[in-house]
């Protein structure tokens, strides 16, 4: 029951990441794509109909998590408080931004678009400090160093990375000019994420501090060649494959900390003891697979309706 409701949890995870890691990746580039009001409109209108949908795989996430893994969830936030912080003002400032850049007609929105653009970074890199440290191995007690260098690089990597996957978000949603941009920026930056991969598998696989923590190498291994064929996939003509390639990316490191700290999640704390009783389990089975399954047949739906690149007679949510 404990791995059901762990992998389960991870499930949550890559679903929020691979749907709303394009949310901030669009927010990163809107300043970028948009050279005047209309036009940056279309670019947060690309997500609109996703966007509070797409946030409801992490509400379930940490739902999940309070509910199944009670001890774990205060181990982990309380070791990573800084970072939860950061990482909570980013969404709030991000999410609220934009919501209300357009509520009012004709008033400047270029405060809005900065809170935007900040408040994607700040949750993208924040994420990735947060998974840097999961990687690394949370101590048994005490607080994990922010400024970690091997956790600073997961969180440029992943401003790299969600920058990229709302690129290709772009190339699918928006209009032939704005997708033909948003094909020459995720160009480029295929070998910046390319290279943060390459040197955090190297890092990872050279450092005793990482590795005698782990049991066996071979998750880490399979997630490095997912990896590089995810970034081939990247690199195709076709933007919907090349979409799919950063979405397996965006996934890939709740993959990597899912497999490589199984079961013992912080080193002196093992899946068995995370969990709730068997009680409380068997009674969040009820809950926990019907929403589920709302939540991915909710979000089919949404994409099926929304398949069309965004155009003049689009319906702007923002």
């Amino acid at each position: 029951m404990e791995i059901f409701f762990w992998c389960l949890l991870g499930l949550l995870l890559a679903g929020y990441f691979a749907l709303a890691g394009y949310d901030y990746g669009v927010g990163l580039l809107v300043r970028a794509f948009g050279r005047d009001e209309p036009e940056r409109r279309r670019v947060l209108g690309s997500f609109g109909p996703f966007f509070l949908g797409n946030e409801v795989w992490l509400v379930a996430a940490v739902g999940l998590l309070f509910g199944a893994f009670p001890l774990l969830e205060g181990k982990v936030f309380q070791q990573n408080y800084l970072v939860v912080v950061a990482m909570l003002l980013g969404l709030i400032t991000f999410t609220a931004a934009v919501q209300l850049r357009s509520r009012r007609p004709g008033a400047g929105r270029g405060s809005w678009d900065l809170l935007i653009t900040g408040g994607a970074l700040v949750t993208t890199a924040s994420w990735g400090v947060f998974f840097g440290n999961l990687v690394r191995g949370l101590p048994a007690t005490g607080p994990v160093p922010v400024a970690d260098p091997f956790s600073l690089l997961w969180g440029f990597g992943f401003v790299a990375l969600f920058a990229l996957h709302g690129a290709n978000f772009l190339a699918v949603r928006g209009d032939a000019e704005l997708a033909a941009k948003a094909r020459y920026l995720a160009r480029r930056l295929v070998p910046v994420v390319a290279v943060w991969v390459a040197v955090v598998a190297v890092w990872m696989l050279l450092s005793p501090q990482i590795m005698s923590t782990v049991d066996r190498t071979w998750p880490a291994l399979a997630v490095l060649a997912v990896a590089i064929a995810s970034l081939a996939a990247v690199w195709s003509r076709s933007p919907r494959v090349a979409l799919a390639g950063s979405m397996t990316l965006a996934v890939l490191p709740v993959v990597l900390a899912g497999t490589l700290r199984f079961p013992y999640l912080l080193l002196s704390l093992d899946l068995n003891e995370a969990a709730a009783s068997p009680g409380t389990l068997r009674l969040l089975t009820f809950v926990a697979v019907p929403t589920v399954a709302v939540v991915v047949l909710v979000q089919w739906l949404t994409w099926r309706m929304n398949r069309r690149p965004v155009g003049d007679r689009t319906l702007l949510h923002f």
